[in-house]
């Protein structure tokens, strides 16, 4: 099977779906920038992988696109409103709503594109939508969670690892173990093979956020498509950022600790932290870390049945570990 050529099929399936969802025009200040959101391209991995999780416990994909569409607009809904949060002037390589039109306009096409999330997954016809609405809603609730652990640990003292670790499980994690759970029940799995996908959900969901903050820090700002460095610069408690702190010593400890002081450090600043980085091991860590829960991912898949839809989701998990933006 050609992996790469068999991913991209699925991605297209939700391209057309999200191309063809949306049907009003007006108001423009609306509908304009949502599309501009949903044309936007990216990985699509969250519906990716929710039709996959559906598949390879034996249903059909076309019973989970209503659903693998509302996850990946929801997904788009977090992403404007944490731009906004975050200052980000771009995103996959374009700007991003609040500076291509405005906050307000940015706040209101959040709100659309969570009430359009709902429209699209309740769409789904199964038996148990009543639990899949459920998971989605939590996955909302976590989601928004872990945004605001993230905005306190920029200003608290004393975040540990751990806190970084239950942050990231809320905000990045949550959602792509919702789509393993939810593609396995429209999937109708049994309880062991829900359990299985759930677990696959979580580790991929950690090794996941600890990539990006890697690339963050690492990556080619070209292909990211972000300002890299700009986790430091706004002060982010990373888990980079964290270990680093935890084995530094002198002069680069106490950068360190300006760092989480003054909220961040200025761009000419995020060099210097990169150095301190690799010199204390935590750029070596942080891919360590990676590759285990990318290992542990794949093992939990070992326990279902052999398909192309688990072969499929083994390599994703690959490309999503081997990835450069």
């Amino acid at each position: 099977m050609n992996f790469e050529k068999e991913y991209c099929r699925y991605r297209t399936l939700v391209d057309n779906y999200l191309s063809r969802f949306i049907k009003e025009e007006k108001p423009k200040t609306v509908y304009e920038p949502v599309r501009y959101v949903l044309e936007g391209g990216g990985k699509r991995i969250r519906p990716v992988l929710l039709l996959l999780s559906c598949e390879v416990v034996g249903g059909r994909r076309r019973d989970a696109i209503h659903a693998g569409a509302g996850i990946e607009i929801l997904h788009n809904f977090t992403l404007v409103h944490d731009d906004i949060m975050d200052h980000a002037a771009s995103r996959r390589g374009r700007a991003t709503v609040h500076t291509k039109w405005d906050s307000n306009v940015a706040i209101l096409v959040g709100d659309e594109l969570l009430a359009l999330a709902y429209r699209a997954l309740l769409r789904t016809e199964s038996v148990h939508i009543r639990k899949i609405a459920k998971l989605f809603t939590e996955g909302v609730v976590e989601v928004c969670e872990g945004q605001g652990f993230d905005k306190e640990f920029e200003t608290r003292s004393g975040v540990t690892v751990d806190d970084y670790l239950l942050m990231i499980r809320k905000k990045t994690g949550k959602m792509i173990t919702v789509a393993t759970e939810i593609g396995a029940v429209i999937g109708s799995a049994s309880d062991r093979q829900a359990k299985a996908l759930r677990a696959y959900g979580q580790h991929v969901g950690r090794a996941f956020q600890l990539q990006d903050d890697l690339l963050d820090i690492i990556g080619d700002e070209r292909e990211f498509g972000k300002v890299v460095g700009g986790d430091v610069m706004e002060g982010k408690r990373t888990f980079l950022l964290l270990e680093a702190f935890r084995r530094a010593r002198g002069k680069d400890r106490a950068l360190l600790r300006s760092a989480f002081r003054n909220g961040g450090v200025s761009r000419s600043g995020v060099a210097e932290v990169r150095r301190i980085y690799f010199e204390t091991g935590v750029i070596d860590a942080t891919r360590a870390a990676v590759r285990r829960e990318s290992t542990r991912a794949k093992t939990r898949l070992q326990s279902l049945p052999a398909s192309n839809a688990r072969a499929l989701l083994l390599w994703m998990t690959d490309m999503l570990l081997n990835r450069t933006h």
